[in-house]
């Protein structure tokens, strides 16, 4: 069976989960249309070592930065992540920021994230399948 869930730890101890082209996250979404995603400006793609396309942000302090559209959040009903594409896809999947690959879409048990059955139900996106497992 292939991993429904890549797990990798960073150097620094960080936690980063990447999905496989085929996942719970397919044609979803519901994170990137509740959340508000900010994250130090660093990763900005106009700093050294930096990968997330300045272009696709706004400023929230001197220090913090935002994905545009998710500045408010879920902004009752109209927050959406500029990344995420119609298919619900990332369009910056591999350079976007720590938040977004610190989400887990599975607890360390293997469950689903309890956050990902609550945001399903609050969007209408049916729910997934239980039990649904981590490799």
């Amino acid at each position: 069976m292939a991993a429904l869930h890549i797990v990798t730890t960073t150097e620094d101890n960080r936690v980063f989960y990447d999905m496989p082209e085929q996942s719970p996250c397919s044609n979803c979404g519901v994170c990137c249309k509740h959340f508000r995603v900010s994250f130090y400006q660093g990763e900005l793609d106009t700093f050294p070592m930096g990968f997330v396309p300045i272009a696709m942000t706004r400023s929230v302090t001197p220090f913090l930065v935002c994905m545009q559209g998710t500045e408010n959040g879920a902004d009752n009903g109209k927050g959406r992540c500029i990344a995420l594409q119609p298919n619900n896809l990332c369009a910056i999947y591999d350079n976007r920021p720590t938040p977004c690959r610190e989400f887990p879409v599975y607890m360390r048990d293997g469950s689903l994230n309890p956050k990902c059955t609550e945001l399903r139900a609050l969007y209408n996106v049916p729910p997934l399948p239980h039990p649904l497992k981590a490799a």
